[in-house]
């Protein structure tokens, strides 16, 4: 039997057991608690099971680590010219309101089709055209947003992408306000469901604008409402304005149960991410304001939230965090509550500048928070991965508050208004060549001097080390010993190997290497690596280099894999019969099979934001799965230039932007970006015909690069967005002089916390780490002077 020092020892060196949610109930208390405490782990803890454990792992973190997963920090301020009422962000693109002080479509308050409102309506606009927003929601696929407006009118927008956004239905809702709105799915129909101030509740079919139901019972103004199903039942929940709650039913249009939470208040309903639990947030006409959590079958309080001020001015905002936390805009400050906890687990307020009972709203992965400000503006607060997702995006995001007498209306968006040419024409840029060695920082990483092939390539995730895989199926691992622990171009690292001294070698037998495709992927900790070389795949130890199991006997033959993004004993096969096969390596259990590619499958890519997988292969295609159900959502053939003919067996690669929306597609012909989820291609980038194929590319780690390594043995760095060629790397810039050897990069890898530094691997075997020089810092940063000359590097006009 281990003993406690034993479990914790064995949880340290390995979180892959823990990822799990069966492990986390079987540890002790003290062995979770430290575990809880130790950095990797606990990070990987809370992507990956901290919610699935929440309730018993929330008891025993402690109140600095818990916090820490708030968006808290300030990243962006920007002036909206007008109040804010209300915000939401878009379902699926999660940059609502993520922005760059541009509106890039904006709607002032119209009536659409005045003659079909009704008179009283025509008559109050006749004195007044003028309304403000009360409330604006995306529908759940974001294809649709309405808005509810203060006098009598709801209206419905289609956004189609882009700048697209166009007008729907216009409905002649309520007598006089309309306070709330939502969307619901009901037998697969979408519905708008609305309530006012003529204390009713209505529901409206969202294509049609036809009315379906009216909820008739309240004795007051209805001021909020939350649909909600129970089981396979739908049902609809609203509360007026003398705090009476009432659950209504499609059938009869009565309502099944009728409570009294408080005297009169404004309150609004929230439920937590999982649908579990509902939470109610209001204020008194005192200004007393109370958070609570509801217990809808007993019709009574289950828990109360303390530290909200007594004397509120207005209604107090609040929002949900996933299933774990809960903040309201209170005070001039945001207050933050774990769900499990009544007393206040953190505050902030935002640097300043709020208002007293300011709106706030997190987005759909809990790593922003919007927030209004006293001066009519918009502050954007964010957590680490918040932070980081800003950093690569910043230039590329739009706002999409609505405000008074306004619709402002935004999306995740990579390029800019103007047309490519004139952006680059205002930045003054010329390609800025690098041919010789002295012009850039470049590695070779020492090897034995063995030929072989280097056919893959990536950086450990903590940035400290590279792994290659040989045509021979050997892996090989450099380890750096410097000060801060990661890759570098002036210091050589050592090739590593354990105690034991044995290699990583992938499992060969009765294989055709002339016909593989190998692939491997490491997991997040670091900790293991799954291989494969055309035979079984193999998990191998990275600390002791052990095989811990084969699996997987061909045929048919894999010829990719990715891990699943929450769960390192989940990965994503590809095979050469064209299917993908979804994996369980803990059970040994193929769990679902994906077919819709017409060749094999050699490049997989997760998006967690929007829970799908992208798949490539041999045919040029790109297909979108739902993690959902594992049903093909979306699909495209790459666009291959005129004259250029794709090989049957060319290898088309994969990979997510840091945004999770939108998709680098790697294919010998091209360099394609492309927009999830429906998979528009966006740009293309093709290689002159003189400089051969492009044999790989990957985004930088902060997102704003492209690196290409191209057959002639030229390394392109281009822009994220636009594909516009900006620096290139010539052969003699970071190769011997050799004239008999004529070795070119096979693939490329990033650094992941170095945006410019990358690795590649060649087909004499060698690997180089490549860096732009100490004096410049950066691939696109030499602006052309005065004379036309760029500093450290040769000069060339050309663009991408």
């Amino acid at each position: 039997m281990e003993d406690e020092r034993e479990i914790i020892e064995r949880a340290e060196r390995s979180s892959l057991s823990l990822s799990s949610p069966d492990i986390i109930s079987t540890l002790p208390d003290s062995v979770l608690s430290h575990i809880l405490s130790f950095l990797p782990i606990r990070d990987y803890v809370a992507t990956s099971i901290l919610s699935r454990n929440w309730k018993r792992v929330s008891t025993l973190v402690p109140s600095h680590i818990a916090s820490h997963h708030l968006p808290t920090a300030l990243v962006m301020t920007f002036n909206q010219g007008s109040t804010v009422n209300t915000m939401d962000f878009h379902p699926l693109q999660h940059f609502l309101l993520l922005g760059t002080r541009q509106r890039l479509v904006s709607r002032n308050f119209n009536v659409w089709d005045i003659k079909a409102c009704s008179m009283t309506l025509q008559t109050v606009l006749a004195n007044d055209y003028t309304a403000s927003v009360n409330r604006v929601v995306w529908s759940p696929d974001g294809a649709l947003f309405g808005v509810a407006f203060s006098k009598h009118i709801v209206q419905i927008y289609s956004y189609h992408g882009g700048d697209d956004l166009r007008k729907g239905l216009e409905i002649d809702a309520h007598l006089g306000t309309v306070n709330d709105l939502a969307f619901s799915n009901r037998n697969r129909q979408l519905s708008i469901i609305s309530c006012g101030e003529d204390r009713t509740i209505k529901v409206w079919d969202a294509v049609t604008g036809n009315k379906l139901y009216t909820f008739e019972g309240h004795d007051a103004p209805v001021y909020s409402v939350c649909p909600h199903p129970k089981g396979n039942i739908p049902f609809i929940i609203s509360v007026d304005i003398d705090g009476k709650i009432k659950t209504w039913s499609y059938d009869n249009c009565c309502s099944r149960v009728d409570y009294v939470a408080w005297g009169q208040s404004c309150m609004r309903m929230a439920y937590s991410a999982d649908g579990t639990r509902l939470f109610i947030c209001g204020t008194g006409g005192g200004g007393e304001s109370y958070l609570v959590e509801w217990n809808k079958c007993k019709g009574a309080i289950k828990r109360v939230y303390h530290g909200l001020w007594k004397q509120s001015v207005g209604v107090v905002q609040f929002d949900t965090m996933k299933s774990q936390f809960l903040a309201t805009g209170d005070e001039s400050q945001i207050k933050f509550w774990d769900m499990d906890k009544g007393n206040i687990l953190t505050t902030t307020a935002a640097g300043g500048g709020l208002p007293v009972s300011p709106c706030i709203r997190f987005n759909k992965e809990g790593v922003l928070l919007a927030v209004s400000t006293s001066q009519k503006g918009i502050k954007i607060l964010a957590n680490a991965d918040g932070v980081r997702l800003l950093h690569s995006m910043e230039n590329t995001f739009r706002v999409a508050p609505t405000t008074i007498a306004r619709v402002l209306v935004s999306y995740s968006r990579s390029f800019p208004d103007t047309e490519p040419d004139e952006v680059e024409k205002s930045k003054a840029w010329k390609l800025t060549e690098f041919n010789e060695p002295s012009q850039l920082c470049s590695l070779r990483l020492p090897d034995c001097p063995l030929p072989v092939q280097i056919i893959g390539l990536t950086y450990t995730h903590m940035g400290g080390a590279i792994l290659a895989l040989a045509f021979n199926a050997v892996h090989k691992l450099w380890k750096w010993q410097t000060s801060d622990g990661k890759a570098t171009s002036s210091v050589p690292p050592k090739l590593w190997q354990p105690p034991s001294g044995i290699l990583m070698t992938n499992d060969i037998s009765d294989t055709h290497l002339e016909r593989a495709v190998p692939c491997f992927a490491l997991s997040k900790n670091d900790a293991y690596l799954l291989s494969t070389s055309g035979g079984k795949f193999s998990l191998f130890n990275m600390f002791t280099f052990k095989t811990i199991i084969t699996f997987m006997s061909p045929p048919p033959v894999a010829t990719s894999v990715a891990f699943h993004p929450n769960d390192n004993n989940i990965v994503a096969i590809g095979f050469d019969d064209y299917s993908i096969h979804i994996y369980n390596i803990r059970t040994d259990e193929v769990k679902n099979k994906l077919k819709g590619h017409q060749n094999r499958v050699t490049g997989l890519t997760f998006s967690n934001m929007l829970n799908v997988l992208v798949s490539s292969g041999g045919d040029a295609q790109l297909c979108l799965w739902s993690m959902d159900g594992w049903e093909k959502h979306a699909s495209k053939f790459l666009r291959i230039p005129p004259g250029r003919v794709s090989s049957p067996l060319a290898r088309t690669r994969v990979q997510f932007h840091q945004d999770q929306i939108h998709v680098l597609a790697v294919h010998e012909t091209q360099i394609a970006i492309y927009e999830a989820p429906m998979l528009d291609c966006l740009k293309q980038w093709f290689p002159p015909e003189s400089s051969g194929s492009v044999t790989d590319a990957t985004y930088s780690c902060d997102g704003q690069l492209i690196y290409a390594s191209i057959e002639d043995g030229s390394v392109c760095v281009l822009t994220a967005f636009t594909l516009q060629l900006r620096s290139q790397i010539s052969p003699a810039a970071y190769l011997s002089s050799n004239p008999s050897s004529r070795a070119y990069p096979l693939v490329i890898a990033a650094h992941p916390s170095k945006p410019n530094q990358f690795a590649i691997g060649l087909t004499d075997g060698g690997v180089h780490v490549i860096e732009p020089p100490e004096s410049e810092g950066s691939w696109c940063v030499a602006p052309v002077l005065e004379n036309g000359v760029v500093p450290s590097a040769n000069s060339a006009a050309g663009s991408g």
